[in-house]
């Protein structure tokens, strides 16, 4: 595997493409505030012609992560559209129609359902399981759950991933997501489909917004993904078939020593393990 190069300036690449798919959560914000260089390098991009679709893990639907972006200072001329998994979590529930659901997550997510027809059960009678994250992530783990997600492996409820995210940070701590408790129930044996990043429908969608922006579908060679995480942003932009630029300072910053000046020897390690490999790698998104 040939190791990517590392970029200092996204101006050098940014030529080559006509649509972004860009992370939110360890690319343009941490959790607590906007990065100001990455959404610079957003705007200065779509100043040139570029389309912006923010693509995100986050459970609730990309109306809700836009109000969210306001209150961390994201400049709202930094992107054009918004796709969350909690949009695709939505469709799914709207393709089926008549079923109970339990909601295994915080009350915060609670937006993910509005204006749906759904109904709610306990474990003992839901259909299915929507799950967008842990009760409290700050003092639980995926271990907390292990009894519960005994208790719907014997029923042998399907569990909707409303975010493949493992971890996020929120400031400089990485907390736990869905994605943990989802990978968690697969390996007792559940049945988990996953909302969003790095499974193709959340992609798709993404490039249906971004062809009616530009009025017709860019060639995915035109397309770029960027992102943090190897096993989402990396992993799925790779199987739909574009490039990615990978930011170092986010999910993986303490594998790789340090936030700013990362080992490349260790994250060659972790595209070999992956098996994959970006276009290129930046510490952080500028322009």
């Amino acid at each position: 595997m040939i190791a990517p190069a590392f970029i200092d300036r996204f101006s050098t690449l940014a030529p080559s493409y006509d649509a972004v798919l860009c992370d939110v959560w360890g690319v343009i914000h941490n959790g607590v505030a906007a990065f100001p260089e990455a959404c610079n390098a957003l705007i200065r991009y779509r100043d040139g012609g570029g389309s912006v679709l923010l693509i995100t893990n986050a459970p609730r639907p990309g109306s809700v992560v836009l109000r969210l972006l306001d209150r961390l200072g994201v400049p709202r001329n930094a992107y054009d559209d918004i796709v969350s998994s909690g949009d695709v979590t939505r469709a799914y529930i709207v393709e089926h129609p008549h079923k109970t659901v339990f909601h295994l997550g915080p009350e915060r997510d609670r937006p993910i359902f509005s204006d749906l027809d759904v109904r709610f059960a306990p474990i003992e009678a839901a259909d299915y399981v929507v799950c967008s994250g842990l009760y409290n992530d700050e003092t639980e783990t995926p271990e907390s759950y292990r009894a519960l997600l005994e208790q719907m492996r014997a029923r042998n409820l399907f569990m909707l991933c409303a975010n493949p995210d493992v971890v996020v940070e929120r400031g400089e701590r990485l907390i736990y997501c869905a994605g943990a408790l989802a990978d968690l129930y697969g390996e007792i044996g559940g049945e988990v489909l996953y909302a969003g990043k790095p499974h193709r429908p959340i992609y798709t969608q993404a490039l249906a917004r971004s062809a009616a922006l530009r009025a017709k579908s860019p060639p995915l060679s035109r397309v770029l993904a960027i992102g943090d995480s190897v096993r989402t942003d990396l992993a799925g932009a790779t199987a739909f078939g574009i490039d990615c630029l990978f930011v170092t300072a986010g999910i993986h910053a303490e594998e790789l020593g340090a936030r700013d000046d990362p080992d490349p020897t260790a994250l060659n390690r972790i595209f070999a393990a992956a098996g994959i490999a970006p276009k290129a790698v930046m510490r952080r998104l500028m322009w």
